[in-house]
């Protein structure tokens, strides 16, 4: 059995559901193991979970190569020993793995393509609006188009720009707010300025969940307002495999622990999936797992990596390729909230006034329009 990895990263699997349960007790790989949990494998449906106890530390070590060449994905560890440094196999056990039954490679599989990408129509320009709380963040994901990281400049909103930016917006008509970042919870006022805006319309902070289990983060997720606020979670994967390729080693699990305590404490959740075309046939496994952790249909959104900021390939952004979703930063207002690293898509130098920006993205729109309904003539030259 290959070794080459591990499920060294603890996750907590118990906000899987699962379908099945096996004690496989002091047995590793080697020795019938692997038997026991194909044959339970086989009880349950692709999709399904089956939660294995282990005693056995070597089974840390190569339960991940056997889920991978059986089609399966290995979703959480969890050491009921209390593990160190976050690692799993620092522990003294037992264990217990959550693993999702796949397909048998080899075996003919529904073809993915775009169309896995979520859709929608336009919304009006003035009735969403997004704010960049600050740039700077836990995580540098490879693809990530406002080119935040730790090292970034934080920028951040001020909190009383963001107050009468939402008062004009409301005012016009606004009905959506959406916080993003960086990582949101990284701004020191993020409690304040959310309560301010939440008074006045919906808010939506999207966040990766891995900064506000304790301390002042925790203390400013529990005064969110249930009703008015949603946290939208970044997810790429069912495994942590494309999302820890994405967005570093452990990203997964906490991103999972950071799922599981925003539901206990009774958040709407959404969760976003970033990824690459080649990525797509992954999206069957990503929505089973968020069957299984209760994400409703309608709140997952499978978005394309956006070839803007760090990314370097995805769709293209321009004027012409997505339609506008105004957005305010602490330089300025932008077209859309993944151009803010790109020139050509800022509207103005600064974020107030509010309405001269709408005014400008209207017209771009109309002319837009204009020229789409008047059509194209062919103009041959050869």
């Amino acid at each position: 059995m290959a070794t080459s990895t591990r499920a060294g990263v603890l996750g907590d699997v118990s906000g899987w559901t699962a379908a099945a349960e096996l004690d496989g007790g002091s047995d590793d790989c080697g020795s019938g193991l692997l038997l026991s949990i194909t044959g339970a494998m086989r009880t349950i449906d692709i999709g399904q979970i089956l939660l294995l106890r282990t005693e056995e530390k070597s089974v840390l070590v190569d339960l991940p190569a056997w889920a991978r060449l059986a089609g399966h994905e290995l979703l959480a560890v969890s050491d009921d020993g209390g593990g160190a440094d976050g690692d799993a196999v620092q522990g003294s056990g037992p264990w217990r793995l959550a693993i999702m039954r796949g397909q048998r490679p080899g075996t003919t599989s529904t073809v993915v393509t775009d169309d896995a990408f979520s859709t929608g129509g336009a919304v009006p320009v003035g009735s969403r609006l997004w704010i960049y709380s600050n740039f700077h963040c836990n995580l540098a994901c490879v693809y990530c188009c406002a080119e935040s990281s730790p090292a970034a400049d934080s920028r951040l909103f001020p909190v009383d720009v963001a107050e009468a930016a939402v008062e004009e917006f409301v005012a016009q008509g606004g009905r959506e707010l959406l916080i993003t970042g960086g990582e949101p919870f990284l701004h020191p006022e993020l409690a304040r300025l959310v309560a301010l805006s939440a008074g006045r319309v919906p808010v939506t902070v999207l966040t990766n969940a891995m900064v506000f289990e304790r301390g002042r983060r925790r203390e400013t997720l529990e005064s969110l307002d249930r009703d008015r606020v949603t946290l939208q979670v970044s997810l790429d994967s069912a495994g942590p495999a494309i999302h820890d390729r994405m967005r570093g080693a452990g990203s997964h699990a906490r991103a999972l622990a950071g799922i599981g305590l925003a539901r206990s404490l009774g958040f709407h959740l959404k969760v976003a999936a970033t990824l690459h075309e080649a990525e797509l046939s992954s999206v069957a496994t990503l929505h089973a797992a968020l069957d299984n952790l209760g994400i409703a249909p309608e709140d997952r959104i499978i978005r394309p990596v956006a070839e803007e900021g760090f990314a370097d390939g995805g769709l293209h952004i321009s004027l012409d390729t997505v339609e506008p979703e105004p957005t305010l930063t602490a330089d300025g207002a932008w077209w859309h909230p993944v151009g803010v690293t790109n020139p050509h898509l800022k509207v103005a130098e600064s974020p107030l006034p509010l309405a001269p920006v709408l005014d400008i993205i209207r017209d771009v729109v109309a002319v837009q329009a204009a020229g789409a309904s008047e059509g194209r003539q062919v103009f041959r030259c050869t």
